[in-house]
Order: structure tokens, then sequence, then C-alpha cells
């Protein structure tokens, strides 16, 4: 037999459950404007109907419904959405990291300009071509002094620039490494406190939030992939529960490195020589250490990394996008820390690699012409105009010029006589002498070896420095056009994104009359009832009075 109360309780769960969707609704509001936060709602769903199937059911007409509850308070999300944007968030960081360098590299480079590196050795040529024609007067001489001595020093302000940009991104790199360390550890607590609670049948909706915040923060650094462990063992999981991430670093290859899970996670550093110092290396990164915590350790080092990865392999990088890659890229890394000959790659080691070329093969080439040839008294040349370091390492920062070479004792002449000054034009081509030819035919007779004597092999030492300058204009082209283009595709992903989990104001005041109006209903129902059980109460079983 149904009860007399059956509508009274119905309109009640109406009640409380309507309370509740505005009580999520007013959450909703009030983080319209938090980072990360997606809208929450409650999934009403109708409870028991009345009767139950069963051999004692009363004889009714047919099953009549209770009311209705809250199932679940459930955020809205699309996961497929969030992999997108953590895949263009990744690229941006990696693109932006050497859009990055290369508009530094540029800012010192400065080319073409009428400042930068190959209009001063322009006008190095132009100064001895001059002499050439005025070899006896004193002001071209002093002329091609000052040239020279402006060859020098912008090759030594290009490469301390460049040196100096350069230990600022390996200082940007271990800063960064932190950042990422910091985001590891936040995660690796929010995912233990989501452990905690799932378990009770509750879906913590404003720690996945938070979680999901800081994955999208973690992509931004380093390719990261993220597989759910369901909590299915012992609890009351809803079904709807997301459950503890599992995150692992993404190599090229494919593979991946673990960085956290349920029980524990793990620290990144790098360096060449100590597997547990954090600070960058002197030369390049040559190799990535993860360190392992456990879940009731704190916050310190265990000892001996538990993982090591170099960070390049043959000819390929190993460690998959992401800003770090970007940063380390533009700082420097060897394939082989063990080989001393091997060169360092990176965007600033491979310009200041080029650029100790340049500086070497000028210096050694102007050295050694400059030596065949005779100066103002008749002697002939003895001193180098140029003081280089032994190895074409670091010769554009170490390249000086010789205070001892004065105006008289510049060597224009290749015959001893002061109208002569073949010499000088021979120092004048230096920069148009084809590198490839072994026998390069001078003025006044003879022959120089300008290819055993330069560390340059092929074309002219003017047109290797344009290649240098061309090809880091495409690099860098392409690095701002990725840049922009990624830009757009990621902005194109936040606004999907936004027209799902973002908090819509209007839509939140609508559904803030319609809740409200479900409860009114409800506790005009309830008032119903009230009369209907004052009726049968107190209005009936009276006759006779």
């Amino acid at each position: 037999m149904r009860s007399t109360f059956m509508g009274l309780e119905t309109a009640k769960r109406g009640m409380f459950t309507q309370q509740s969707a505005l009580y999520t609704t007013g959450h909703n509001i009030s983080n319209a404007n938090t980072p990360g936060y997606s809208r929450q709602r409650v999934n009403f769903q109708t409870t028991t109907p009345y009767p139950a199937v069963g051999l004692n059911r009363p004889n009714i007409p047919g099953q009549m419904g209770t009311g209705v509850e809250a199932g679940s308070v459930q955020r809205i999300r699309d996961s497929f959405i969030d992999v997108q944007y953590r895949n263009e968030n990744n690229k941006l960081g990696y693109w932006s990291a050497r859009a990055d360098a290369f508009t530094k590299v540029e800012d010192i480079v400065n080319e073409p300009s009428t400042e930068g590196l190959a209009a001063t050795m322009s006008e190095l040529w132009e100064s001895l071509q001059v002499l050439s024609t005025s070899a006896e007067n004193d002001g071209a001489r002093s002329v091609v002094i000052e040239r020279l001595q402006s060859v020098t020093d912008t090759f030594n302000y290009m490469a301390d620039s460049l040196n100096a940009i350069k230990k600022d991104f390996g200082d940007q790199t271990g800063v960064t490494i932190e950042a990422a360390n910091g985001i590891l550890k936040q995660l690796f607590d929010v995912n233990q406190q989501i452990a905690e609670i799932e378990p009770n049948g509750y879906l913590p909706n404003d720690l996945y939030d938070r979680r999901d915040l800081l994955v999208d923060e973690l992509s931004q650094y380093m390719n990261i992939s993220i597989e759910i462990e369901k909590m299915s063992v012992g609890g009351n999981s809803l079904d709807i529960a997301e459950g503890v991430y599992r995150i692992s670093l993404m190599n090229d290859d494919g593979s991946g490195i673990m960085l956290m899970d349920q029980n524990n996670y793990k620290q990144i550093s790098f360096s060449s020589t100590d597997a547990e110092e954090f600070d960058v290396p002197a030369d390049s990164v040559s190799a990535l250490y993860f360190h392992e915590y456990e879940y009731d350790k704190e916050y310190q080092l265990t000892g001996a990394p538990v993982e090591t990865v170099d960070f390049a392999n043959g000819t390929d990088v190993v460690f998959a996008r992401g800003e770090i890659r970007g940063l380390i890229e533009s700082y420097g890394y060897k394939h082989d820390p063990a080989d001393a000959t091997e060169d360092v790659k990176g965007i600033y080691s491979d310009v200041l690699d080029k650029l100790d070329k340049l500086a070497f093969s000028l210096g050694t080439m102007f050295n050694d012409i400059f030596k065949l040839g005779y100066d103002m008294t008749g002697a002939q040349a003895t001193e180098d105009v140029f003081e280089l370091p032994i190895d074409y390492k670091n010769a554009a920062s170490e390249i000086k010029f010789n205070e001892a070479i004065t105006p008289e004792k510049i060597a224009a002449s290749t015959t001893g006589s002061v109208g002569n000054a073949q010499n000088a034009l021979n120092l004048a081509n230096i920069g148009s002498m084809l590198l490839s030819d072994t026998a390069v035919e001078l003025l006044g007779g003879g022959t120089y070896d300008a290819n055993g004597n330069s560390e340059i092999k092929s074309g002219t030492l003017n047109s290797f420095y344009e290649s240098v300058i061309g090809t880091l204009g495409v690099d860098s082209k392409q690095a701002k056009r990725m840049e922009e283009n990624v830009t757009v595709l990621k902005d194109s992903v936040v606004t999907n994104r936004n027209s799902i989990s973002s908090v819509s104001l209007d839509e939140e005041m609508t559904n803030l009359i319609q809740f409200q109006h479900a409860y009114n209903g409800a506790a005009r129902m309830i008032t119903v009832v009230d009369e209907m059980l004052d009726k049968i109460i107190n209005g009936m079983g009276v006759g006779g009075r």
C-alpha cells in the first residue's frame, strides 16, 4: 500500500536536488575567471520507482516515480581536445624557444646592415684597394690600420655577445628544468589526493582541474604521454571517476620514460660530468638523468639516478620536442661527451663555430700574404698582423690586431719599391679568393695555397659568410613561421575547448532561473500535499458533529 506521505518525500527530493544544482551553478559563476576551471553540472537521475518487482507488490496499475536525486556532480571536459591542446602547446614551446634564440642571434649579427661584420670586412678590402693606388699616402695607410682594428673588434664583439647569450640560454635551460620538476612534484601530490578521495565515491572535480592545468603547463616543456589508472581495487569509486595519471616522457623513437605514477615520481637533471649536478655544464648538454622519489620520502635526492639517457644518440635527438629541447638545441649538445674531438651541436654553437672558422681563415691568410710583401722601408714583413690561437676554436673571441704594425710597416709592395702596391691588392683580394683552388695566382708573381691555409675549403670568405647569414635567415624564418602557425592551431584548440569546458555566464544565469523555478515547483507541491494531509487528518471522520 502506498504511503500517504509519498508525495511529500518526492517533493522533498526535488527540492534538495534542485538546491544542489543551484549550488553547483553558483560554483560555476564564482569560478568563471579561474584559470583551468571546467564548468560542472549535476547529473539528475530518477530514484527507484514504487513498487519494486516482487510477489508481495501491491496491486496498483503500474510503477509510480518517487522523484529525482543528484547522481553525481561532473565536470564537462573533452579528453580528446586536451590531447590536441597539449600536442600544440608542446610544439609551441619548442618553436618559441628556437625563434627566440634566432632572434637574439640576428640582433647580434645584425646583417645586412652598415655596422655588421660583412660591412666591416668590405671596408677593409676597400681601404686596401685605395692603398694600392696611393701607397705613399700616410692617411690611406692609417685607414687600413683602423679597418684592421675594426675587423678584430667586430669579431670579438660578436663572439663575446653570442657566448654571453648562449650562457643565458644555458641558465634558462636549468631554470626551465627546475620549473618542470616543480610541476611534477605538484602533480604527484594532486594525484595522491585524487587516489585518496575517489574510493569514497566522490568526484574531486576541482582536483581534476588542478591536475589537468599542471599537465598543460608540463606539456609546454616536454613531450608527455598520459595513461589513466583506474582505482578498481577496493573502495566505491564511481564508473565516471577519472582515476590517477601515469605520465611518461616520450622520445623521438616512440619509447617512453616513466616520470610519475601512483607510487613514485622522478626529477630531471642534466650534466656532462656529474649526474647529481643541476647546473648547466660549461660546454654542452649531453645526457639527462632521472632521480626517483617515493611518496613517503622527503623531497630530496635519493642517491644515484635510477635512469640515464643521452640527449643525443647518433644523429637523432632522443629528447622529443618541447621548450626544454628547444633550449638545449639553442645552448648546444654533444652526441658523445667522451669524444673531445666532436663538435658541439646547436644554434649558438654552430654560429660560433662558423664565425671561428671565418676569423681564423681570414687571419691566417692575411698573415701569410702580408709577410710576402715589403713595407715602406723596403724591408720584407716578418710580423703577423693578427694574433691567433693555434687551433681555429675560439678564434673569433681571441683574434687580436698586432699593435706593433704601424702605418709604415704595412707590406703593400711586392718588390720593395714604395711605388709598388701590388701586395695591397693581393690583400684586398683575400675575401674573393677561391678556397677550393690550391694555387691562387698572386699579383707580382707566385702562387698561394688558399685551400691548405684556410679552415674553409670551398667558395670564398665573403661567400662563406653570406651563406652563414643566409642559412641563419632561412632557419630563423622557419622557426618564426612555425611559431605563428602553431599559435594559430593552439588558439583554435583553445576556442574549441572553451566552447565545451569554460563557464558561460549567460548559460549559467539561464540555469539559475530554470533550477529556481523547479525548486519553487517542488516547494509548491509540498504545500499541496500539506493541504491534502490537513484534509485527511482534520477534515475527515467528523461526521455527526
